[in-house]
């Protein structure tokens, strides 16, 4: 169903895949947007690597929520800052590429759980994660999930 990656030499593990989607912090999200155009967001998000299941919250209105309500195949990209060889001037960078299908979580537990760990990768303090857990914003907030049913991972050179 899914395309092998042509250039299988450059492919990464996939605990090279998962690490980058643990370590890093911002993603490109895309979904088919209005008319059929793709639409694309950066997106932060949590990696369940038990659930193999990435999660990100957004708005319950608007064009990725009515993208995704329309049709939920999607596709996740995500990099991380790379490297550059000692005395090489050229950076070596590890992407992955995940296709799957997103679903709007509704389970009130699951919610908080999983935006709970998803504010903790990013606010500095647990102190910080409850004022925001406990906010007005939170009930407007929709969390989603995406189910991944492929990943790929590619270390690539620059030059």
């Amino acid at each position: 169903m899914f395309r092998r990656m042509r250039r299988a030499g450059q492919q990464v593990s996939g605990d090279a895949c998962k690490a980058v989607l643990e370590q890093e912090k911002r993603a490109a999200f895309s979904v088919i947007g209005d008319d059929g155009y793709p639409y694309t967001v950066p997106i932060d998000f949590y990696y369940d690597g038990q659930e193999n299941k990435i999660y990100f919250h957004g708005a319950k209105e608007g064009h990725k929520a009515d993208a995704i309500r329309r049709c939920d195949k999607v596709c996740f990209t995500v990099w991380n800052q790379g490297f550059k060889k000692e005395g090489r001037w050229e950076w070596n960078a590890t992407s992955v590429v995940v296709f799957g299908r997103v679903k709007l979580v509704t389970d009130p537990a699951v919610k908080e759980e999983k935006l709970r760990n998803l504010a903790s990768k990013y606010y500095p303090t647990a102190d910080e994660v409850e004022k925001e857990m406990t906010g007005p914003g939170f009930g407007q907030v929709q969390l989603f999930a995406i189910e991944v049913e492929q990943m790929t991972g590619k270390l690539v050179n620059e030059r």
